[in-house]
């Protein structure tokens, strides 16, 4: 390890200590012979695909990878790593997890993860820092469910978290400065049409908040430049409208129009910009620009590659298409050119299934 690292993490934050992490016995190192400062160090540097693996040696090192001290250490030194969540259905909902493969320069699958709540549909996922969560959802022998499920990817286990105040399934979600909002979907009572709910995991609870204005046919989240856009849907003429929720006064107004057009595609924001695929006549990658208010169009896909139902997620200057049965297309941002013709490069389906992915997040370890 690299000598002037190690001193400038120690300067950085202080002596690294491992205090609340069970200890095997009394006076027990990480590592026998370091400083548990440097050995922290060391164990950081260890790639994300074998952390599963460290967590068996000790009960130190396994608390170790669950703190948030591990989490701020890979972060602080660019050791962190993004990881792929897909959520996707068969004859159960099951999360495939994806890593990037820089030998391939597309995806790879790293595990295969069952959730507590596999038999629902309508269910929503988002991610807050390392934790993914699972909300509501309903079954053919249950309706809209309030519960909420939550996957910490650095301890690889299923909590349960504080239920949504309203049932909810097929509804719109986001995360927002560190906050899940969630509205609209079908299981709504009469006292709660025009209601949003925000969940806080640091108190582990939900605020409910109400507005007459607020109509009901939210149809899609965006968190763009700190702020929300909702994509509506109108009742009386079929068109699709947006407004802005900001977050600090938890008011609506009115925006373009235009922006709408995301309302059937898959979305992602990367380094502040909005891009969209747009899968209605062809599949087409589009970017929102902010100026002109208006969609442009970066390029034309083959639907033969991108295979589509598909959903996007960005790592870093990269955009994944990920399609039926996981198959992957991947464009390169800093390559992107002016004429409409997108360089890329994809890979086959990863699995034999052909189900379509529901929902995308990336979780950074």
């Amino acid at each position: 390890m690299d000598r002037q690292l190690m001193t400038s993490e120690i300067k950085h934050g202080g002596k690294l200590s491992c205090s609340g992490m069970d200890s095997d016995g009394p006076h027990t190192s990480l590592i026998h012979g370091l400083p548990d400062e440097i050995a922290i160090l060391c164990l950081a540097r260890v790639p994300r695909r074998y952390h599963n693996a460290l967590r068996c040696v000790s009960k130190r090192w396994r608390a170790l990878l669950s703190s948030e001290e591990w989490h701020s250490c890979r972060k602080r030194n660019n050791l962190d790593e993004p990881w792929v969540y897909v959520i996707c259905r068969s004859t159960g909902i099951k999360c495939y997890v994806l890593a990037p493969d820089p030998t391939t320069r597309s995806l790879k699958i790293m595990q295969v993860i069952e959730p507590p709540c596999s038999s629902r549909e309508g269910i929503s996922i988002e991610t807050l820092d390392k934790r993914l969560f699972l909300l509501g959802g309903c079954s053919w022998l249950k309706d809209a469910n309030d519960e909420v499920f939550c996957y910490d990817a650095s301890s690889n286990c299923w909590s349960s978290v504080a239920p949504m105040p309203t049932a909810r399934c097929y509804f719109v979600s986001a995360a927002l400065d560190k906050k899940l909002y969630i509205t609209g979907g079908l299981g709504l009572t009469d006292k709660s049409p025009n209601s949003w709910d925000i969940y806080d995991p640091v108190t582990n609870s939900w605020c409910v908040h109400k507005n007459p204005m607020l109509t009901p046919d939210i149809v899609k989240f965006v968190a763009l430049d700190g702020e929300l856009v909702t994509v509506h849907k109108a009742a009386w003429n079929r068109m699709y409208f947006a407004g802005i929720y900001d977050p600090l006064c938890r008011t609506w107004r009115g925006t373009e129009n235009e922006i709408a057009l995301c309302w059937s595609g898959s979305t992602v924001v990367m380094d502040g910009t909005l891009y969209m695929l747009e899968q209605s006549l062809g599949t087409k990658l589009m970017m929102w620009q902010k100026e002109t208010k208006e969609w442009i169009m970066l390029g034309r896909l083959s639907d033969k590659l991108t295979r589509p139902p598909c959903e996007l997620v960005g790592i870093g200057r990269k955009i994944y298409i990920i399609g039926r049965g996981l198959s992957i297309v991947t464009i390169d941002l800093d390559t992107v050119r002016a004429d409409g013709f997108l360089v890329s490069s994809s890979t086959g389906p990863l699995v034999e299934h052909d189900f379509p992915p529901e929902r995308c997040r990336v979780i950074s370890i």
